[in-house]
C-alpha cells in the first residue's frame, strides 16, 4: 500500500455514464500537464521559490465557525497524517510556483467523510464529465488514475488567462532560462581553457602532426613532470620559437548582464535580493508580504473555504484562513515602539505582545490593560469645577 492507496482508496466511484471531456466556455480544452524541463534545477530560480515557499510556509491555519467540528478539529492539528502545516504549505507554494496550478484534494477516511488534504502533483490532469458532474481526474507517472468531483477538489493558479480553471505555462520565463544556461556554459568552459594551456610556441621543421604531439609530450614531461628534474632551469632547442606565456585571468560574468537575469527572474516570483538574503524587515518586509504572501493566503483561504463548507455554512460564518503576526518581522526598535504604545492603552493584550517577541503566553496575559494615570478630559474637567464650586 502506497500513498495512492491511502488517499484514493476511499473515494466513491464517478456516478453516471462517462460523457467525455467537459466544455470550457472557449473550448480550450481543460487539460494540465505538468513541465518535464528544468525550472526547479536552476540554482537561481530554485532560490527565488525556496524564499516564497519559506514564508508562506509560516502563515498560521485557522478555521472558524461551528460546522463540521470533527473536521476543523482535525485540521487544527495539520493537513493529514503526514505532513505539518508548513510542509504541506512549503509544498503548495513550490508546485504553484513551479506548475502556476496546484491542486489540492480531499482525503476521505472509511465513513466517506473528509478527514484532511493532500496536494498531489499529478503528470497529467483533465476535466471529464459522468452524467451531469464535472471531476477532474488525475493521472501519474507510475500509471495510476483517480477522480473527484470538480467541486470538492481545490484548485489554486498563477497566470490564468486562456484555461478557464488552470494556470498558464512557463513559456515566457524560457529565454530567461537560456541565458542562465548559457552563462553557466561560458563560466565552465572558460574555466577549462584557463586551466589548460599556459605557454605556446612555434616549432621548426616538424611536418606531421604526429612529431608535433610527441614533441609535446616530451617536452611537459621532461620540465615540468613531478619527476621532472631541471634545477629550476629550463632549456630548449633552437627549433623554438616565438615563446609566449598564456596569462590566464578569471573569467566574471558580466555585472549588467547578472542583474538583468536576477531582475528577470525576482520579477517573475516578485521576490528581492533582500528577501533571498534575509535582509528584509519593517516596510521592506510588508510590502514583500503584501505583494507575494497575502495574496496566496487570500486565494488558499478562498478556495479551502469553498472546498470544505457549502454555501449555507460560509453564509453562517464558517471560513478557513491563513493568518500572519505582522509586526514579528519589524526591527526590535519597532516592536518596542509598539509594545510600549499599544500595551498601556489597552489596543494589545500582554500575550499580545509577548506573540511579537516569539514568547510563549502567560496565565492571565489575555487582559488587556490601561495606565492609571489617563482620564476622561471632559469627566477630569467637571470634576475639577465642582472642586472649586466647593461642592462635595
Amino acid at each position: 500500500m502506497g500513498f495512492f492507496d491511502l488517499f484514493f482508496k476511499n473515494r466513491p466511484k464517478p456516478k453516471g455514464e462517462y460523457k467525455g471531456k467537459f466544455e470550457m466556455l472557449n473550448g480550450y480544452e481543460p487539460r494540465f500537464t505538468t513541465w518535464g524541463g528544468g525550472l526547479y534545477e536552476s540554482e537561481l530560480i530554485r532560490s527565488a521559490i525556496n524564499a516564497r515557499a519559506i514564508h508562506i510556509s509560516k502563515l498560521k491555519f485557522e478555521s472558524n465557525g461551528s460546522a463540521r467540528p470533527a473536521l476543523q478539529n482535525k485540521l487544527q492539528k495539520g493537513p493529514n497524517q503526514y505532513q505539518t502545516w508548513s510542509q504541506f504549505l512549503y509544498r503548495l507554494s513550490t508546485v504553484l510556483d513551479v506548475h502556476n496550478t496546484a491542486f489540492i484534494i480531499p482525503i476521505y477516511d472509511r465513513y466517506g467523510e473528509i478527514s484532511g488534504i493532500f496536494c498531489p502533483l499529478p503528470s497529467n490532469t483533465e476535466v471529464i464529465q459522468y452524467g451531469d458532474t464535472p471531476y477532474l481526474r488525475y493521472e501519474f507517472r507510475w500509471g495510476e488514475r483517480a477522480a473527484i468531483e470538480l467541486e470538492y477538489c481545490g484548485i489554486m493558479t498563477k497566470f490564468q488567462y486562456r484555461n478557464d480553471l488552470m494556470g498558464e505555462n512557463n513559456h515566457a520565463l524560457y529565454p530567461t532560462m537560456d541565458l542562465i544556461h548559457i552563462q553557466n556554459q561560458g563560466i565552465q568552459e572558460a574555466v577549462k581553457s584557463s586551466a589548460t594551456y599556459r605557454f605556446y610556441a612555434q616549432v621548426n621543421n616538424f611536418s606531421k602532426a604526429d612529431d608535433l604531439a610527441n614533441e609535446r609530450k616530451r617536452f611537459t614531461e621532461e620540465n615540468f613532470s613531478k619527476e621532472a628534474e631541471g634545477g629550476g632551469l629550463l632549456l630548449f632547442p633552437n627549433t623554438y620559437s616565438n615563446i609566449n606565456q598564456v596569462k590566464s585571468a578569471p573569467y566574471t560574468v558580466a555585472a549588467d548582464e547578472m542583474k538583468l537575469i536576477e531582475k528577470n527572474v525576482y520579477q517573475y516570483f516578485m521576490v528581492n535580493e533582500d528577501i533571498l538574503m534575509n535582509k528584509a524587515y519593517g516596510d521592506a518586509w510588508s510590502a514583500f508580504y503584501e505583494g507575494a504572501i497575502e495574496p496566496f493566503a487570500v486565494q488558499f483561504s478562498e478556495v479551502m473555504t469553498r472546498m470544505l463548507f457549502t454555501f449555507r455554512e460560509q453564509s453562517q460564518g464558517n471560513i478557513v484562513m491563513l493568518t500572519a503576526n505582522r509586526l514579528q518581522y519589524m526591527s526590535n526598535k519597532d516592536k518596542l515602539d509598539v509594545s510600549s504604545q499599544l500595551l498601556d492603552r489597552g489596543v494589545m493584550s500582554i500575550n499580545d505582545i509577548r506573540e511579537i517577541w516569539n514568547l510563549t503566553p502567560v496565565d492571565g496575559g489575555d487582559a488587556r490593560i490601561i495606565r492609571g494615570e489617563y482620564w476622561n478630559a471632559d469627566e477630569k474637567i467637571n470634576e475639577e469645577r465642582i472642586n472649586d464650586d466647593g461642592q462635595s
